[in-house]
């Protein structure tokens, strides 16, 4: 029987073969009772809720002044489906067809050619940042098609290749979703926020500290009171949870690569559900871009995906949200379960990520009622969206959302859907 991993507890990409994914009923274990740190009220029941909230400091981010590019960007409430057939083949992905998609749904989302479009969000000199979601892989992360497509968009608008960075927060992930050089041109950086050693071992330097330590701002930081990082749940002792999390204590440190390095963000996620709620667009970076995050899921954990979004190293640089929603995961999120996931052959667009994880919210939790999936519409699931549009970050309110979607030639709007 093989050891599960420790911060992954389901297969790699190397042991889910295409008969395991297209074989009805093929669902994934989940080993303690938590995958990739979500405690076990993030499922929905109707009895559980979380704690009261700790003192974070949003206000610190909030009193500082917006910029020319921050949230919710040029197009607040607007949000573009771009649906195509042709993008999954017998379960393969068509770059082409992708590729075509994205220009589609930019074009959409701007009104403007892909050239216009690139001068609408991007600065010259700027260093992009491409956030993506290697959990889950092969079934259910952002595609590597999909980061290429963007990598030739910004390269036909004159970044150079070694101003073009494809992060997330774990090195070895992006590795195991495919995300390796030789899928990209010659110079695109490749970076994990952190390393991780799988078995337990071997990630203290010298000094007892995480290899990791130096690549986090200790300036940059969300920080959430009296939430320590200590004897959290779902982490069998705090050597097990720093392993993965760098740091214990009341802070969570934004990655150098964000603060030092990149000027603009773009955020590819992917189509997937978390429980009773959804995993794209805001938990992408929101529990992407820090360190320390497993202790913030009990007392705070969808309230992190506006807060930390809300800080300046986030807000003043995230230009393009792209959820890849070519294939959908229903139910057993946020890593793979092959028995609730299914073709949808859609990309979603937008520059206000709230919008967007508010239409995708909508639309995911009709998919689970029409599959039969219980569905826990408790307002927790929601309200962070709600809350960032208080703070001035998106809009939430379905009334106010303009929702386009793109089907072959024709166009509708789906307003308020």
């Amino acid at each position: 029987m093989q050891k599960p991993r420790r911060y992954q507890p389901m297969p790699t990409s190397s042991e889910v073969t295409r008969r395991e994914f297209v074989r009805a009923g093929a669902a994934s274990a989940v080993v303690g009772g938590i995958v990739l740190g979500v405690p076990s009220f993030a499922d929905g029941g109707q009895d559980r809720t979380p704690p009261s909230a700790p003192e974070t400091n949003i206000n610190d981010f909030m009193k500082v002044p917006k910029g020319k590019h921050a949230l919710p960007g040029p197009f607040p409430g607007r949000v573009v489906e771009v649906k195509d057939a042709r993008s999954l083949a017998d379960d393969a992905v068509d770059g082409k067809v992708v590729a075509e998609m994205f220009e589609r749904g930019v074009r959409t989302l701007t009104g403007k050619d892909m050239s216009q479009s690139f001068a609408l969000l991007f600065e010259p000199g700027d260093v992009v940042g491409i956030k993506v979601n290697p959990v889950g892989p092969p079934l259910i992360h952002t595609k590597v098609e999909l980061a290429q497509a963007v990598v030739q968009w910004l390269m036909d608008n004159k970044v150079p290749a070694g101003r073009i960075v494809i992060w997330d927060r774990f090195d070895y992930m992006l590795k195991e979703a495919g995300y390796t050089p030789d899928r990209f041109p010659k110079g695109v950086r490749i970076e994990g926020l952190q390393t991780m050693d799988e078995t337990g071992n071997g990630w203290r330097d010298a000094a007892g500290n995480h290899v990791s330590t130096d690549r986090f701002d200790k300036d940059a930081y969300y920080f959430a009171k009296g939430i320590v990082g200590r004897n959290v749940r779902g982490y069998k002792d705090d050597e097990f949870y720093l392993n993965q999390h760098v740091f214990n204590g009341e802070y969570s440190y934004f990655g150098k690569l964000l603060t030092k390095d990149v000027t603009r963000l773009v955020n590819l996620a992917a189509y997937k559900n978390t429980g009773a709620g959804i995993s794209m667009a805001t938990k992408n970076l929101g529990y992407g871009a820090v360190c320390n995050t497993g202790r913030l899921h009990a007392p705070l954990f969808f309230t992190v995906c506006a807060e930390v979004l809300a800080a300046p190293t986030i807000r003043e640089k995230l230009v393009l949200n792209v959820i890849d929603g070519l294939r959908g995961q229903y139910d057993g999120g946020p890593d793979k379960n092959a028995q609730f996931v299914y073709p949808n052959h859609s990309l979603y667009f937008a520059t206000d990520p709230f919008a967007l994880d508010m239409c995708c919210h909508r639309q995911l939790m009709a998919k689970r009622k029409e599959m039969g999936i219980a569905v826990n519409e408790h307002p927790r699931f929601t309200e962070y969206l709600h809350y960032a549009e208080r703070l001035g970050l998106g809009v939430a309110n379905p009334e106010k959302i303009d929702y386009v979607r793109v089907q072959g030639p024709e166009t509708g709007s789906w307003a308020g859907r």
